[in-house]
């Protein structure tokens, strides 16, 4: 039995190194468009924090949803954050499971270049909308009477471009359309098209659903912000993804489609690829001896850059 659990475990150590030696060569060749993505991160946050200078509390406005849907209340808050954090790990977690699991279909350094266009043409937009007009926060902490209803001007320059934990947690102002929201249906609609299990993809968008309802009965947002994020998520998501190129699908090819950089022996071929057969060998020696595969590519996998 020890003998088998040392067989196993060596196994997973040889695929996790050799799939980290992929997604690394990857890295290296897109870390542009990750770092970008990342930039463009704290660029939100702080547009986010910049409005908050700029919100006034007032009356809060007449809204459908707040007449359908029932008051969860401020010490019930926690309800709507804790599916929006299990969507968001969730996915997280999904896009490394390539580092464990035989069965591949994506790469994750490829799919988070993917993942972060998305975010950022949705968050480009947003900023656009919320800067654009100032609407009184519905959130408990954006009333009236509440010290984190206005946020003090900045003491310095450098005070403006520091993004604290509490601003992120009791901001107000950035309200047209839910950032919540952007980020589950990204992720939600990556999983639609990647994923395998269709009952997670059905139990991802059920999910979705909660959350917008839940997001309204917090009073977090008004219905208009979650109505226009569904709309306008989706039509970006679906104009981008027909621009950008498609990521190459591992499941459908025997073959490891890598750059011209990374050279690996056979074992790490079938490491990568889940597959140990020794019907496919010479295909994997084609690819290691850079011969021509039966697709006509090079067996270098070039249609991975670029992305």
């Amino acid at each position: 039995m020890s003998l088998y659990i040392g067989r196993e475990a060596s196994k997973l150590w040889k695929r996790l190194c050799a799939e980290a030696s992929t997604e690394i060569s990857l890295l290296l060749e897109n870390w542009k468009y990750i770092l970008g993505g990342l930039i463009f991160q704290y660029i939100h946050g702080l547009a986010a924090r910049g409005i908050h200078y700029f919100h006034r509390p007032g009356p809060i406005l007449q809204d459908v949803g707040f007449y359908l849907l029932p008051e969860l209340g401020q010490e019930r808050a926690y309800i709507s954050e804790t599916v929006f954090s299990s969507i968001f790990l969730s996915f997280v977690l999904w896009t490394f499971h390539p580092f464990i699991w035989k069965t591949k279909k994506i790469y994750t350094v490829l799919l988070w270049c993917r993942v972060l266009a998305f975010l950022c043409a949705c968050q480009f937009l947003r900023i656009i909308t919320f800067y654009s007009t100032q609407l009184p926060g519905p959130n408990y902490h954006c009333r009236e009477g509440s010290k984190f209803a206005r946020l003090p001007r900045p003491d310095n320059i450098l005070e403006a471009f520091i993004i604290v934990p509490r601003g992120v947690l009791y901001g107000c102002g950035d309200l047209i359309f839910s950032s919540h929201m952007i980020f589950s249906l990204v992720f939600v609609r990556t999983y639609q098209k990647y994923g395998t299990r269709r009952f997670i993809k059905q139990c991802a968008w059920l999910l979705v659903v909660v959350q917008s309802l839940l997001i309204i009965a917090s009073r977090k947002h008004y219905s208009v912000d979650v109505v226009v994020a569904w709309y306008t998520v989706n039509l970006v998501v679906f104009f981008l993804d027909k621009k950008l190129p498609e990521l190459p699908d591992r499941s459908a090819a025997f073959l490891l489609p890598v750059s011209k950089e990374i050279k690996g022996n056979e074992e790490n071929l079938k490491l990568l690829n889940g597959n140990s057969g020794e019907s496919n060998d010479w295909r994997l020696r084609s690819q290691v001896n850079g011969k021509t595969t039966e697709d006509g590519s090079n067996g270098h996998g070039e249609a991975v850059n670029g992305v």
